[in-house]
């Protein structure tokens, strides 16, 4: 069971940091008014804008709670627009504004810079591997 925690406790910290690369490569773009965590709604809008909060919950897997009060953020810095449904009051669609696409091709860049990145990580684990398998057989011969 320990080692399911000790892993457990490596995935969340992977998570955390490549939340923190990610919050740093936006605020290299001068993008201070977004989050991380945001950027799964704009890929989701992206795809397909106009859609229900609930469909925009299954698009992200964010919980309803969670996400009412990111797009609350987003709506305040004018990225998005919440237009109640033509078809049922009850039903709130969310719409993309101009400003956020032209956001679009930024975060394109952005995620094509974490991508880079991942890769030459990637690149040095293997490197190291390779000079530590080396290591070992030198020694042992």
């Amino acid at each position: 069971m320990k080692k399911f925690r000790e892993g457990g406790f490596l995935i969340a910290k992977i998570h955390t940091l490549s939340e923190r690369v990610l919050a740093r490569i936006l605020k290299k773009y001068c993008l201070t008014d977004i989050n991380p965590a945001q950027g799964r709604i704009f890929f989701a809008l992206w795809q397909g804008d106009g859609i229900s909060i609930q469909e925009l919950s299954k698009k992200t897997s964010l919980k309803k709670s969670t996400l009412t009060s990111m797009l609350d953020r987003l709506e305040k810095n004018g990225f998005i627009a919440r237009i109640p449904s033509k078809e049922d009051r009850r039903k709130i669609i969310i719409k993309l504004t101009e400003k956020d696409r032209k956001l679009e091709n930024v975060y394109t860049k952005i995620c094509e810079e974490k991508t880079s990145l991942r890769r030459s990580a990637k690149a040095l684990r293997e490197r190291e591997t390779d000079c530590e398998i080396r290591a070992e057989g030198s020694q042992n011969t």
